[in-house]
């Protein structure tokens, strides 16, 4: 296990200044990338080539320093793992063959999430190997109910009304659903883990989209016991959450999961955070992309502003979704030093 100052941050420790990585670091605005992402055959080849997959991961940590890599995958390849089909298409994003009938929810086959998987374990090895010592490595799954909303919808979105009617309208086959995702994404993790992961984030990016007891029915509940089954084995695992758009959820939520951090996106007060959050958990966030691709003196006061803001705590510099592929890559340097400096 690194050294590193993220490991720090994530077990409590208050850094100044705060350690940095961002979602989606790894990605389109770089050169160097689309250069390796031409040499697949299609998305889903990219990601399941270690070769390719690790380069990937490795480019932002050379050219920028960044105090922890992320593997790179995506969130819907753990349906690939269960056996259900995917694909990538130009302007689409994923889509798979949409779940619609009990026996589909049956026919998830936990037996072949190790095996078809088995490159984004190569892929953390082999980045592992590679990553400088005081750099850590995070793996990462789509938490239950973000998945279930890919895998029911058949595709992306932003509302998932087919996914959102079908857990409301049936809630008892959801939660079957559910409860075979939770079981699955403990196998993934863990196999991330024991290949060289040394954090594990668990993204619900559309938790946003259910009322109070409907969130806790199928993103509290299944994180926790996610995190449960990981930490009985890793007892030192760190488990950062981030359940996008949860607002005012997010008050407990570290307490009610057992997650060691929480990710704050962009429409989250800082000063609410700070008391309500980042009093029991380490929080990571929580800069809005767009300034990112504006740069200049606008981003860096909200940088600072982010960083005064959190600094009574432990935090993790980041952004509250992911990099955008309109981003300059010299504004990342910018974010960096900005991020660095005294202030």
């Amino acid at each position: 296990m690194t050294g590193s100052r993220f490991m720090s941050a994530l077990r409590g420790e208050v850094l100044d200044p705060p350690p940095v990585w961002l979602m989606r670091q790894a990605g389109r605005y770089l050169p160097e990338y689309r250069a390796t992402r031409s040499k697949a055959p299609g998305f889903l080849a990219f990601c399941l080539t270690p070769e390719l997959a690790i380069e990937a991961t490795l480019q932002p940590i050379r050219r920028y320093g960044f105090d922890a890599a992320i593997l790179f995958s995506d969130l819907p390849i753990l349906a690939y793992g269960l056996g259900r089909a995917l694909d990538y298409r130009d302007g689409e994003g994923p889509v798979l063959d949409p779940i619609t009938r009990d026996a589909e929810i049956d026919a998830l086959d936990l037996d072949t999430v190790l095996t078809k998987l088995k490159p984004v374990f190569e892929t953390a090895a082999g980045v592992r190997a590679e990553l400088p010592k005081d750099t850590a490595l995070i793996g990462f799954a789509g938490a239950p109910w973000t998945l279930a909303c890919y895998m029911v919808q058949g595709k992306g979105g932003h509302e998932f009304v087919v996914a959102r009617r079908f857990a409301f309208s049936d809630p008892l086959r959801f939660d079957r659903l559910i409860d075979r995702l939770v079981e699955a994404t403990i196998l993934y993790l863990d196999a991330q883990v024991e290949a060289g992961a040394e954090a594990i984030q668990l993204f619900d990016s559309w938790s946003g989209l259910l009322p109070e007891m409907a969130f806790r029915r199928w993103c509290v509940d299944p994180v926790r016991r996610i995190i449960s089954a990981l930490k009985a084995k890793h007892p030192d695992l760190p488990v950062i959450a981030f359940p996008r758009g949860a607002g005012a959820l997010l008050q407990g939520f570290a307490e009610a999961t057992g997650a060691d951090a929480l990710q704050l996106d962009a429409s989250t007060p800082l000063g609410w955070a700070a008391h309500w959050v980042q009093s029991n958990a380490c929080v990571q966030g929580n800069l809005d992309p767009q300034l990112l691709v504006v740069g200049g003196a606008v981003m860096r006061d909200e940088i600072h502003r982010i960083r005064r803001a959190l600094a009574g705590g432990p935090h993790v510099f980041n952004l509250g979704h992911g990099i955008v592929p309109e981003v300059p890559p010299e504004h990342v340097a910018e974010l960096l030093a900005a991020v660095r400096e005294p202030i």
